[in-house]
């Protein structure tokens, strides 16, 4: 008897590949990986022990998020949002790469707004 071969060619081998279409401004599993890892180090950067403080934050795995915070691999959608909602940085990040600066512009606004709220409250309560 012989032995059956166990390997098969899903995608044919024939070395045709489509050009690349330059108005196509998909990031890409890399681009989005690098994107988040940027985001990740500038929120966490200081802090020494980031990988737990992300892992804490979101509840997924430590080898994950050490992925994530490598640049290797990117989050799931359910770690995404939970990174976007403890870390600006990851939500700003996000928010470009949707195309969405003027929203950046914005949350940033309504960041410095509540601030300035917060400061007239404290100049206020020292007046009394």
């Amino acid at each position: 008897m012989s032995s059956v071969k166990k390997d098969r060619n899903i995608q044919s081998n024939s070395g045709t590949t489509l050009p690349s279409d330059p108005s196509d401004t998909r990031l890409g599993a890399d681009g989005f990986a690098k994107a988040i890892s940027q985001a990740l180090k500038k929120e966490f950067d200081g802090n020494a022990s980031a990988i737990k403080a992300i892992v804490a934050l979101t509840h997924a795995n430590e080898r994950a998020v050490k992925n994530w915070y490598e640049g290797r691999n990117g989050p799931s959608g359910e770690s995404l949002i939970q990174l976007c909602r403890h870390s600006d940085a990851v939500l700003e990040t996000v928010l470009l790469l949707a195309g969405r600066p003027y929203l950046v512009t914005e949350k940033k606004f309504i960041d410095a707004r509540t601030k300035l709220s917060e400061m007239i409250a404290q100049l206020d309560e020292l007046l009394k």
